[in-house]
């Protein structure tokens, strides 16, 4: 049984999009990744106003055993960050798929997303 909505994309750097609403959508990390990283103590995130591009690194997330890069599945304007998850990292543990996203994006539409998986296609990749 799979941990991963299925309404959600993922990439191969462990980051899920929600459905784009209004042009708008949301990122955060999988449960995968949030497990594999650790207690999570510090959240760098890109700010309001920032261009993203798909693959590529706009943020930081530290935890108890390492730093890793955190990518935007998408390219886009970043709309909100979660200030909650700054204020709180362990949000990023508990609720990765709830209260521990990590910004919203104004998708451009004319740019490629990172090769999103569908939530069968991202569990073959983490269970292989």
């Amino acid at each position: 049984m799979s941990d991963n909505p299925e309404q959600l994309r993922y990439s191969q750097e462990h980051e899920w999009l929600s459905a784009v609403e209004d042009g708008v959508a949301t990122v955060g990390i999988t449960r995968f990744a949030a497990d594999a990283l650790g207690d999570v103590v510090f959240v760098q995130l890109p700010a309001v106003g920032d261009t993203v591009t798909a693959g590529e690194s706009c943020g930081e997330l530290e935890s108890t055993k390492s730093v890793s890069e955190l990518y935007s599945p998408v390219s886009g304007e970043i709309t909100e960050a979660n200030q909650a998850v700054v204020e709180d990292p362990s949000l990023v543990n508990t609720e990765p798929f709830g209260d521990g996203w990590l910004f919203r994006v104004r998708v451009d539409e004319s740019a490629e997303p990172a090769g999103l998986m569908s939530a069968a296609e991202y569990d073959a990749l983490t269970n292989g």
